[in-house]
């Protein structure tokens, strides 16, 4: 893949956001405190940022009542987990291409007459 820079998903791209959405791509949900600790960001400054994932369709936030407190819990969803499979894809192709891995598409001839892809 070769890397382009209008293809890195700026919703996910903020600090707090990919700390958010890196995390639930490995758990099944997460609740507010958690990730609000693991992150080390105040409440204010976390809720903006789910929200924003939120509305992208990227989480699911759902709230309860469990023994009189609110419990804010979050989910990656299925568009969620795509679009950072792809932020990934991206970065990928970025660190490739300043690190000499990157893959192009021209052929070289090898002894045996063999293809192979030539790396830039």
């Amino acid at each position: 893949m070769e890397f382009d820079v209008n293809r890195i998903d700026d919703v996910i791209h903020g600090r707090v956001r990919l700390g958010i959405i890196a995390f639930l791509s490995t758990v099944e949900a997460a609740d507010f405190t958690e990730l609000k600790t693991l992150l080390e960001t105040t409440a204010g400054n976390l809720s903006v940022h789910l929200r924003k994932l939120e509305e992208a369709g990227y989480v699911d936030v759902t709230k309860s009542i469990l023994f009189r407190k609110t419990l804010t819990r979050a989910s990656i969803t299925t568009e969620g987990r795509a679009a950072f499979r792809a932020y990934l894809a991206q970065v990928r192709a970025l660190v490739d291409t300043h690190t000499g891995n990157a893959v192009t598409t021209k052929p070289v001839a090898r002894e045996a007459g063999a293809v192979k892809r030539r790396r830039a």
